[in-house]
């Protein structure tokens, strides 16, 4: 059924007629060579997003994909930011930095990842019903968001929770070039009717029945604390992206004719050509002033502060108490100290308390801020992300370090680079913390240590926790992070009591750094060997060091980082001045491993000459067998064999 053009509203009308303006003044500049990268315009959806994004509050959000332009000027009215931004400048809503597809503005956020922004629009709204200031969201995904299964996760969650978010599928038909015929199974509304979540649906050819009924989903939301599934069917009239269009034409000249505003201009043509002679006077104007601007400036965007590590040194301090009961009486008082704490995991509600009763009664202390989740590695990480966003300091327990690796794309495309992405506009303090390492039994799939994967995300710190320090040290180190952490817990330390081992022979000692490096060197000698371990591994270094002098002729220095995605290369190096030999010990593999990394930096800086060999897991499969899994993992005897072979 055709609208009647006379009775829209004219400001919808020009509302509209901006959004596609400035995209196409986005192509004409694409063309011309003025822009970088790409461009996908919502040329023929620009209802959907005046529907809803432009009838939200002030407090309300938005998080869009990256097909956003349209939901940026609609919630923003920023249309010279956006500009600049596609442009390059440091004027632009993020300096240049994102460009089309990664925006940040007055609480609107937009990524380019498909599904990751749903759980982190989920996990900002959860931050608003826990401030109580009666602020929604809409998530824009599109028709082809519906193949991934973060979106299931978190539909799930938000209806379990009662979370305010409004989730609105573009329904173009189209994922990427493909004909949705070919990808999806299934009716689009029974997905979210299926988690109990009300529904609704209209279309960008209809907006006089689009724009009420928009406005009537976000007073659901808003009215009930509840989330809603609103589906638009629309249609893009360009190529997904600057690119070529393989869909048929006798289709898009179909849809083309259904426009709005195509057939506003047939019907209207003297208001159209008015309004849209004034639209591009002032894009023309915007775009003539920016192109005369800078770009932004190197320094303001990458400044990497290199690692100074304390020159003093204190004894180490034995506590006769586990380390889980340290881990768990931290988080006790963290609970109730800081109202913006904010506790995620699967079964991590006490009595239970979590796998290794980590988070035991943290949720008698604040009921309303520990979460215990399905299990959906993806959705809770990036609910974490989207508190942290916000303003608060979750943590999110990931139940055996394995299961990370479902996560990785909110730590890697999110968490990781909203910091920078948004030029520094926002940060992301969300830890993750998770049990790694072997010797339990558990077998291939719960006793790995991927460490490697995780030190080598930029702007992600990465910390091991070890039986010779207090773990709250490094905890409150953690906590007044503005940036994401992830914190490996040792399955098998959290049983051990702290710095309990005795070492006549040797001084223990740690400095003063945020993280500290734990040193245990001979009381009366120089060191013949400097041994680097950390996480499990320096439990059991620790307690060889007498049988490594008795044995293979050495005296051993074991430093121990904590934080081990900076490693103390000074530190390192200055035992190496003395030994001029270097192990290290990990529990993962070796191959592109911490012991890489660490050998491959002394040896960039050493002016000496340095003999180093590591000792790591085999490359294969940890087995559950006793007797095989001893062999796979790093022991005293492999050590010990490797000390006596490489530095006799």
């Amino acid at each position: 059924m055709n609208t009647d053009i006379r009775t829209i509203n004219h400001k919808v009308i020009k509302e509209a007629l901006r959004i596609r303006k400035v995209e196409e003044k986005f192509l004409e500049l694409f063309s011309l060579g003025k822009l970088n990268g790409t461009v996908h315009t919502c040329v023929g959806q620009e209802l959907s997003a005046i529907a809803f994004a432009g009838q939200l509050k002030k407090k309300d959000f938005v998080f869009s994909n990256h097909r956003c332009h349209g939901h940026y000027i609609a919630f923003t009215g920023d249309v010279r930011g956006l500009l600049a931004e596609l442009l390059g400048k440091a004027s632009g809503t993020c300096g240049g930095i994102g460009s089309s597809q990664h925006l940040c503005h007055n609480n609107f956020y937009s990524n380019g990842i498909q599904g990751g922004i749903v759980p982190v629009s989920a996990g900002y709204a959860l931050g608003n019903k826990l401030k109580g200031n009666e602020g929604i969201g809409v998530v824009f995904i599109g028709d082809g968001t519906l193949g991934e299964g973060t979106l299931y996760e978190t539909m799930n969650i938000i209806s379990k929770w009662e979370i305010p978010l409004l989730i609105v599928c573009e329904n173009n038909f189209y994922a990427q070039s493909t004909p949705q015929s070919v990808n999806l199974a299934g009716d689009i509304l029974a997905r979210a009717e299926a988690f109990g979540i009300r529904t609704d649906k209209a279309d960008t050819w209809s907006p006089e029945t689009l724009i009420p009924k928009a406005q009537e989903a976000i007073s659901y939301v808003r009215g009930t604390g509840k989330p809603c599934f609103f589906l638009v069917e629309t249609y893009r009239l360009n190529a997904h992206s600057k690119g070529d269009d393989d869909r048929d034409p006798a289709e898009v000249k179909e849809y083309l004719a259904k426009d709005f505003l195509r057939r506003f201009e047939d019907e209207s043509p003297s208001y159209f050509r008015m309004y849209s002679d004034s639209i591009n006077g002032e894009i023309n104007g915007m775009v003539d002033e920016i192109l005369q601007e800078g770009t932004l400036e190197p320094e303001k965007y990458y400044r990497h502060e290199k690692r100074t590590f304390s020159g003093g040194w204190t004894p180490l301090q034995p506590i006769n108490k586990r380390q889980v009961e340290l881990l768990n009486n931290f988080f006790r008082e963290q609970i109730v100290a800081d109202e913006r704490t904010v506790f995620l995991g699967e079964d991590i509600h006490s009595p239970y308390g979590g796998a290794f009763k980590v988070t035991r009664e943290l949720s008698f202390l604040a009921p309303q801020r520990v979460f215990s989740s399905p299990i959906s590695e993806s959705a809770i990480t990036g609910i974490s992300n989207g508190l942290a966003l916000n303003g608060f300091k979750p943590c999110v327990e990931i139940m055996f370090g394995d299961f990370i690796t479902l996560a990785f794309d909110q730590i890697v495309n999110h968490a990781s680079k909203f910091h920078h992405m948004f030029n520094k506009k926002v940060s992301c303090p969300v830890v993750v913390r998770t049990p790694m390492g072997g010797r339990r039994g558990y077998g291939p799939t719960h006793s790995q240590t991927l460490d490697k994967f995780l030190v080598g995300i930029d702007n992600v710190k990465t910390v091991a926790l070890n039986t010779l320090l207090d773990p709250a040290i490094l905890y409150r180190s953690i906590s007044a992070e503005q940036h994401p952490v992830v914190v490996i817990e040792n399955k098998t330390d959290y049983g051990k009591k702290i710095a309990q081992q005795q070492w006549p022979n040797f001084v223990a000692e740690r400095n003063e750094d945020e993280y500290p490096v734990v040193r245990i060197r001979p009381a009366t000698s120089v060191p013949t060997l400097t041994i680097v371990a950390y996480g499990g591994m320096a439990d059991v270094v620790a307690g060889m060091l007498d049988e490594i002098f008795r044995e293979a002729d050495h005296k051993p220095e074991l430093l121990v980082p904590s934080l081990i995605s900076d490693l103390p290369v000074d530190i390192v190096l200055d035992s190496l001045k003395h030994t001029g030999r270097l192990l290290v010990v990990e529990e993962g593999s070796g191959f592109a491993g911490i012991g890489s990394e660490l050998i491959a930096a002394v040896v960039e800086r050493a002016e000496f000459r340095i003999k180093a060999r590591r000792v790591a897991a085999h490359p294969v499969p940890i087995p559950s067998v006793k007797s095989l899994e001893n062999e796979v993992l790093p022991d005293k005897k492999r050590i010990l064999a490797e000390i006596k072979a490489s530095f006799h």
